[in-house]
Formats: C-alpha cells, sequence, structure tokens
C-alpha cells in the first residue's frame, strides 16, 4: 500500500489549531488537576504522531478525525466531562431541553466522547495498521476493533487507579461515573459500536469501489477500443 500524499501545510495548520484549543480550554479549567490528567494521553497521542510522522504517515482525512475528536475530548477536559454544559447551551439555542426532549437523567457528554473515540480514532487505527501488518480484509477489520476495544479497556484502568489515588472531588471529576455502576462497560460499548459503524463504513466503500472497477475499466476499453 502507498503511504498517503504528505500535506505539510495543513498538517501544520491542525497542529497549531490543537494546541490553540488546549490553551484557550486550559484557561481557568474547572479541575486544574483533571484538565492535567485528562491532557496526558492527548499529548502523548500527539506527540507519537509528530515523532513517528515519517514512519507512518496519515491520510487528511484521518488527521481531520483525529482532529476533531481530541477538540470534542478537550472541551470535557475543560468542564469535566460529567459537567460539559451542552444542555444548557441547547436550550439557550433552540429554547429546547435535549435532555428532557430524551428523557436523559445524567450528563451524557462522556458517553458522546466515548462513541466518537470508535467512531473517529477506527479509521486513523486501520490506516496504521495497512502500512505497518500485512492485514487485510477481515482479519484487518477485527484488529484494528481490537485495538479500540484494548485501548478503551487501558483508558478505563487508568481512571480506576487514578480515581483510587486522587482526592475525592478531584476522583469523582476524573472517573465521571455519574454513580452509574456499569459506567466503564458502557463506556466501552460505545467506543465499540462507533468503531464498528466506522469499519462497516469503509468496508462497505471498498466493496462498492471494487464493484464498480470492472465496469469502469470496460468503459474505458471501449471508448479507446
Amino acid at each position: 500500500m502507498m503511504q498517503p500524499r504528505e500535506h505539510p501545510r495543513y498538517e501544520l495548520t491542525l497542529l497549531i489549531l490543537f494546541m490553540l484549543v488546549v490553551i484557550a480550554l486550559g484557561y481557568s479549567p474547572r479541575s486544574r488537576v483533571d484538565w492535567a490528567l485528562e491532557n496526558l494521553l492527548a499529548l502523548l497521542l500527539v506527540g507519537t504522531l509528530v515523532v513517528f510522522y515519517r514512519q507512518f504517515r496519515l491520510s487528511a482525512a484521518s488527521l481531520t478525525l483525529v482532529f476533531v475528536f481530541l477538540c470534542i475530548h478537550e472541551l470535557g477536559a475543560h468542564y469535566t466531562y460529567s459537567l460539559v454544559p451542552y444542555d444548557r447551551w441547547c436550550s439557550a439555542l433552540t429554547g429546547v431541553s435535549f435532555d428532557k426532549s430524551f428523557g436523559l437523567q445524567r450528563n451524557h457528554y462522556d458517553r458522546l466522547v466515548h462513541l466518537s473515540y470508535g467512531l473517529m480514532m477506527a479509521w486513523p487505527i486501520r490506516e496504521v495498521l495497512l502500512q505497518l501488518t500485512p492485514l487485510r480484509g477481515r482479519w484487518l477489520f477485527f484488529m484494528a476493533l481490537n485495538i479500540i476495544l484494548s485501548t478503551s479497556a487501558v483508558y478505563e484502568l487508568v481512571e480506576w487507579i487514578g480515581g483510587a489515588y486522587l482526592g475525592d472531588d478531584t476522583a469523582k471529576a476524573f472517573v465521571g461515573a455519574q454513580n452509574d455502576p456499569w459506567d466503564s462497560q458502557k463506556d466501552m460499548a460505545l467506543a465499540v459500536a462507533g468503531a464498528w459503524v466506522s469499519l462497516l463504513l469503509v468496508s462497505l466503500r471498498h466493496t462498492a469501489e471494487k464493484a464498480a472497477l470492472p465496469t469502469a475499466c470496460r468503459k474505458n476499453r471501449n471508448q479507446w477500443g
């Protein structure tokens, strides 16, 4: 597989924009300790992409997905996931309460982030696997899905360890379980569901492209023959 084309200006623009987002949302966060903890993994991911830029270049589409996901994450880091005032914003813009409309009893921004992780990060992970491994077809689908699941589990373990050693208020902000005993399992399930949808769409697109290829070749032969 050929590596994606370089887009140095676009990649640099995304990097600068993300750092500006981090700085802006790092100003007076609700919990400074929680903000720092949430940003450790985000900055580790960005640092890894920068350091190994030549080894596995991502396409512009994948980099855009990574950027959007990280921005969603940064908003949660600023307010803490369980206190992002999305319902107040929705009410101010539309006059309708999102939570009341759907009968929601808790803040679901953390659910959105975990779902977005699967939806938006499965594609870049698949691209990396295509470049670094011989995996193709179902095995590629399976491995990308499992990486989403395993990294989601690692994050939940980090939350558990961090929550066990932080103070009560910081632990509640970092873990964000909101008294749901199945919070970790639901978060991982949403990430896997998002990844499944994303990978399925990619697979369907490739199947459609392969099916259209012979037709296109026949048309070209008729045109030039």
